[in-house]
């Protein structure tokens, strides 16, 4: 599945869908001149930039490079990365069953079931505050706005939003609730 993005100009959600459609929403409305349009990525709030041209205006790819061999076990999904840890942390990691690699996926999905809610929580926070940062960090009461989400004041931000434009505080509230 495509990854979907929305298009605000001037505050007001002009399309939502994936990075084609947008494409094309965005022509035909940018034909006359006004504000650039602000892209997000509904997923992470991150602002995205991409091209506009008609499908047939595009250039063409450059072939892709070949790929290198990998170390490990690509088909299972086994990602090989570095970790840098202390000699006592290699010491105790080597004496767990079954190796560091082992233990070392255990304490992640340990990590992952105790604190599932609040990386959650924490992840829609941070993904609401780049929305906000992108479609009104210059608006009245961003700061404000800040602080109540990030403190978990739901009412007071509601209370903010309710002063912005519609479509931006809906947006918002709408990457708090995901």
């Amino acid at each position: 599945m495509l990854p979907t993005l929305t298009a605000f100009v001037d505050g007001v959600r002009i399309a939502s869908g994936d990075a084609v459609q947008i494409a094309a929403a965005l022509r035909d409305r940018l034909s006359t001149p006004e504000a650039p349009p602000i892209l997000l990525s509904d997923a992470d709030g991150r602002p995205v930039d991409i091209d506009l041209r008609a499908p047939g205006e595009a250039p063409t790819a450059a072939p892709a490079p070949p790929a290198r061999p990998t170390r490990g076990r690509p088909r299972l999904g086994v990602v090989p990365r570095e970790v840098t840890l202390l000699p006592r942390h290699w010491d105790w990691l080597a004496a767990q069953p079954g190796g560091a690699s082992a233990a070392l996926r255990r304490l992640v999905d340990d990590a992952r079931k105790t604190n599932g809610d609040a990386d959650r929580l924490r992840a829609q926070r941070e993904t609401a505050y780049r929305a906000m940062s992108a479609l009104a960090g210059d608006a009245v009461g961003f700061e404000a706005a800040a602080r109540a989400l990030f403190a978990g004041d739901r009412d007071g931000l509601d209370a903010i939003l309710a002063t912005w434009p519609p479509d931006v505080a809906a947006y918002i509230r709408a990457r708090l609730d995901a």
